[in-house]
């Protein structure tokens, strides 16, 4: 692709949400099922997994945009954690499933509006389980597995990011 094929793909996105800022906010959501038994959190089968520019930003709807990535992430992290600190705590639970949701505003990563964050807000779980545990072994649950999910941490903490370039002839 060129410069020039990216901007005229751009251009009615990003003229669109000068004029229509709302237009610009994506809520995103996955949802993946627990399975106690394994450990495991099964994510919805991708068609792909190559990542591309969102739909929002002028990509295709058959690829995976880097929010939704995220989100996959922040699911199965936590789905698998929440699995293992239940069986830790012998908690039992059937018909489980973890909701990771976020919200992104293009008009940041398009650079229509300098003041507008680029990245990921409004970052959430939920998780919907059938269980005969007690409200608080239920709420210890959810705060365990908030403290002992990697991707939750990784995310709720100021993690600074070094980039670099490595040139090769």
């Amino acid at each position: 692709m060129t410069p020039e094929q990216l901007r005229e793909l751009q251009a009615p996105v990003k003229e669109r949400y000068k004029e229509s800022p709302t237009d610009a906010l994506v809520s995103m959501s996955v949802t993946g099922e627990l399975d106690r038994d394994t450990l495991s959190c099964h994510l919805p089968e991708r068609t792909t997994s190559i990542s591309s520019v969102h739909p929002a930003a002028g990509g295709k709807e058959a690829t995976l945009c880097s929010g939704e990535i995220l989100l996959e992430s922040l699911a199965a992290c936590a789905g698998v954690t929440f699995c293992s600190v239940a069986t830790a705590m012998g908690i039992e639970f059937t018909d489980g499933t973890v909701t990771a949701s976020g919200d992104l505003d293009f008009r940041g990563t398009l650079g229509v509006n300098r003041e507008t964050p680029v990245g990921m807000q409004n970052l959430s779980l939920l998780f919907s389980v059938q269980s005969d545990a007690e409200e608080s072994s239920i709420n210890k649950l959810l705060q365990l597995t908030e403290r002992y999910c990697v991707i939750h941490q990784t995310l709720s903490q100021s993690n600074p990011i070094t980039a670099c370039i490595n040139m090769e002839a």
